[in-house]
């Protein structure tokens, strides 16, 4: 039977005789722990665990309670194993980070407890957890799923929708500041396409705006505006969609049977196949990521319009009384350039770049980790785009005399709580950080929606 009495990978034809099948488990998690460089996150990692757990309480993974038991505990107790950032492809699951997460169980390895770094066994006995060790198959059953990525992709959604709220309300900012024709933002237009992410954010977007000047028909604007602002409800909206499909496919992975082999103990049935194969999250997640630096491109692409005095309706060049002698915003728009450059080749799909190994019977792999890791990071620039428009938007808003939206007053009031108005020119890179930091921490959107109500 594969991953009980058999070897693994090309050796699965090995059987292995009784004495041997508690050995294995232990070799299969030492040669296994095979990953490089930092530790991964406290979070992922307790992420990680809490989905293997969903995993074998189905019933299906053939392991002894004592395991899943234990694993239960490290949680409960705050036991986090040490597990290298990389190393897994994402399929026989994320085979060396969940070893680490194994050695554990066998009194080895390393852990943090109460904010230390200790070898695995001091760290369970300081907590009373006893060591559970490895029998057959339990190894195998800690390690084969794609547990990792999938816990960083649901961390993931869940800041990626936050930030896309936050996309909407720094957009309605700048809208405002450039006197757009708001009549592409009514929701109607939208319901007659049917995209719901397309209408959910026009409704988003004029919620920010209610209440302004610009809704009353008095101000002059143009007939249509840049497709950078007109069609910002049919982009942000597709990120919307392809987060709603992301979380779809995460939400299924979280609540399945990502093993192998699977038991069926009803019907006396084992089967093997590839229920660790980490494609049906890493594809969908592939397209989150090009979907956050698509909409970082559309945020700069209208900071460029607030900072360009052929196109700002307007304003003073770069934002700035003082042109000629002040340069006012124009680095930042270089700041955010730089992020987004780098989001762009981030966002080149490790799904098409799989690679054999295992002498060819493992000649298809998710590389589902090099999504998961390189959308912290296009999320990580994203959150840098964003308070780089946010700081230019509320400086555009300054120069102008009409009142705005209630959303849009509030972002402004909440950007100025962080970043002074530059009247003259200063070192921007403490304002660029403390405006990454903000959207970061969703203070933002929680205080225009305190205002508004949910942009959700």
């Amino acid at each position: 039977m594969y991953g009980v009495n058999t070897g693994i990978g090309e050796f699965s034809e090995i059987v292995l005789d009784d004495d041997q099948l508690r050995q294995f488990q232990r070799f299969l998690i030492y040669n296994h722990s095979a990953g490089i460089g930092d530790p991964a996150p406290i979070e992922h990692v307790r992420g990680a665990m809490l989905g293997r757990i969903n995993v074998h309480a189905h019933g299906h993974s053939g392991c002894r309670p004592e395991i899943t038991d234990t694993l239960v505990e490290m949680l409960n107790r705050g036991v986090t194993p040490f597990v290298c950032r990389k190393g897994s492809v994402g399929a026989c699951g994320d085979l060396a980070p969940m070893s680490q997460i194994a050695l554990l169980m066998l009194g080895e390895g390393e852990a943090y407890f109460e904010g230390e770094l200790l070898p695995g066994k001091e760290a369970l006995d300081r907590a009373g957890i006893p060591i559970p060790g490895l029998e057959a198959r339990d190894g195998l059953s800690v390690i084969n799923g794609s547990n990792v990525l999938t816990a960083m992709s649901a961390l993931l959604l869940y800041d990626a929708d936050r930030w896309l709220r936050q996309a909407e309300i720094a957009c309605a900012m700048s809208l405002e500041a450039l006197l757009a024709n708001l009549k592409p933002y009514q929701p109607r237009l939208h319901e007659v396409r049917g995209f719901p992410g397309a209408v959910r954010s026009a409704r988003a977007i004029m919620k920010c705006i209610d209440e302004s000047d610009l809704l009353t028909g008095k101000m002059k604007t143009r007939v249509q505006d840049a497709y950078s602002m007109r069609s910002s409800p049919q982009v942000i909206g597709a990120a919307h969609d392809a987060v709603a499909w992301a979380r779809k496919q995460v939400e299924i992975e979280l609540n399945g049977v990502g093993d192998n082999p699977v038991f069926f103990p009803d019907e006396d049935l084992t089967l093997t196949g590839a229920n660790f194969q980490g494609t049906p999250v890493s594809l969908p997640m592939e397209l989150v990521g090009a979907s956050l630096t698509m909409i970082s491109v559309l945020s700069e692409r209208r900071l460029n319009r607030l900072l360009n005095p052929a196109l700002s309706a307007g304003l003073p060049a770069f934002l700035t009384k003082g042109a000629g002698m002040f340069s006012g915003m124009m680095l930042s728009q270089y700041t955010a350039d730089s992020l987004i450059v780098e989001q762009r080749i981030l966002s080149a799909p490790a799904a098409v770049a799989s690679i054999p190994a295992a002498a060819d019977q493992e000649d298809f792999v998710s590389m589902g980790m090099n999504t998961a890791l390189k959308n912290e990071q296009i999320l990580e620039n994203a959150w840098g785009v964003l308070g780089i428009e946010l700081m230019g938007a509320a400086q555009a808003l300054d120069f102008r005399e009409f009142k705005p939206g209630r959303g849009v007053a509030r972002g402004r009031e909440i950007v100025r709580e962080h970043v002074e108005f530059l009247d003259e020119d200063r070192p921007l890179h403490p304002d660029h950080t403390r405006m990454k930091e903000l959207v970061r921490s969703c203070q933002l959107l929680e205080g225009v929606e305190t205002v508004v109500g949910s942009l959700g």
